[in-house]
């Protein structure tokens, strides 16, 4: 098994300076998107041998032209300007500091070089650890700490260079993936799927009723969780909507937008995944993928805010990616995998339920 990995040093010198509000009386303190949860996540996989066994990919930048398939010429002088003059927020809540510009399109053209090293054949999968994150952008706001759509930029590219026509997104961050679903909301060729803390991020974002338009009418699934989901309710969704609707619409390739914030310590979410969940999930989709689409799977990095944590989801991932076992045993998931209301709950079958019955919308 051939897995990729894409990290650049220069993400982590990405910075967003201080969280701001709108006050004087309000002190600031550090952005909790800081480059403290990837750079653990590169150091676990060195310390535990796993780094080792991957194919370093190196990235390449975003061109301009990569950029205007989705953005318009507006945001993107926009972004570029704000780093010019010192940085300062894109959008809302998407801070950049000085000369942010390169590394901002340097994480979105490692998604799309990730993309690109599965297509190409040169890995079977593939992981892309970049920042910023991107799902939140759409073609004219940077939102959420994401300032470029950065898996949007990537599959527009790859059509655009015919390596493929049809793509799924399935997006596991516990925000709801509102750039992405933007983007291909009226688009025949590619669907959309979103499992999210429901009314988390953006405020009033991805209802169960949001299901796509036009050519696209079916293609976009919202699975608004409540809050307290874990590992029981994300594998019920993974077994009643993602995955019969990743068969339903027989993609040529799965791209996932990895957000890791689903996790019970993270501090902008309360849902209660732990990293046997992302292990159990991203079994499923390679499964899918080998009965789909010859194994092609690019996972992209985007949220997840606890430093001590998310390396071991991450960790997981990898393991169950490029089929190694580390031995390393993450230490707070017995704990975790105990507490009550792990399993299934009534209410959130109910909402599971409502959204397996957008799967039949599903169509090539």
């Amino acid at each position: 098994m051939r897995t990729g990995f894409i990290w650049d040093e220069r993400f982590a010198w990405f910075h967003t300076g201080l969280d701001r509000r709108p006050t004087p009386l309000y002190q600031p303190v550090p952005a909790l998107d800081t480059r403290e949860t990837k750079e653990r996540i590169r150091e676990l996989l060195v310390a535990t041998g796993v780094a080792d066994k991957l194919v370093s990919v190196p990235p390449v930048m975003a061109t301009e032209e990569d950029l205007l398939r989705f953005h318009t010429p507006e945001h993107v002088a926009k972004v570029r300007s704000i780093s010019e003059r010192g940085g300062g927020d894109t959008g809302e809540g998407a801070w950049i500091g000085p000369n942010s510009y390169a590394i901002v399109k340097l994480s979105a053209g490692a998604v799309a070089t990730g993309l690109s090293a599965v297509l190409d054949g040169n890995v079977d999968n593939i992981y892309v650890l970049s920042r910023p994150a991107g799902h939140h952008a759409t073609s004219n706001l940077a939102r959420g700490f994401c300032v470029l759509g950065n898996i949007p930029i990537a599959i527009l590219r790859a059509q655009a260079e015919k390596k493929l026509r049809r793509v799924a997104v399935f997006d596991w961050d516990v925000h709801h993936g509102n750039g992405t679903q933007d983007a291909f909301y009226s688009n025949r060729d590619v669907l959309t799927i979103s499992i999210h803390q429901a009314g988390n991020y953006p405020p009033g974002s991805g209802p169960l009723e949001d299901n796509g338009e036009g050519d696209g009418l079916g293609l976009n699934i919202n699975v608004p969780l409540p809050p307290g989901s874990g590992h029981g309710a994300y594998l019920e969704t993974m077994d009643r909507v993602v995955l019969p609707a990743l068969h339903a619409f027989q993609p040529e390739l799965i791209v996932v937008a990895s957000g890791l914030d689903a996790n019970v310590m993270d501090p902008l979410a309360r849902m209660m995944c732990y990293s046997e969940t992302y292990r159990e999930m991203t079994r499923m989709l390679k499964r899918a993928a080998r009965e789909l689409c010859g194994g092609r799977l690019a996972l992209c990095h985007e949220g997840g805010y606890s430093a001590v944590y998310v390396p071991w989801c991450a960790l997981a991932i990898m393991e169950e990616l490029a089929e190694i076992k580390s031995g390393f045993k993450d230490p707070s998931m017995d704990r975790f995998a105990a507490w009550p209301y792990q399993e299934l709950q009534p209410h959130q079958a109910d909402v599971i339920g409502k959204a397996a019955e957008l799967v039949a919308r599903v169509r090539i």
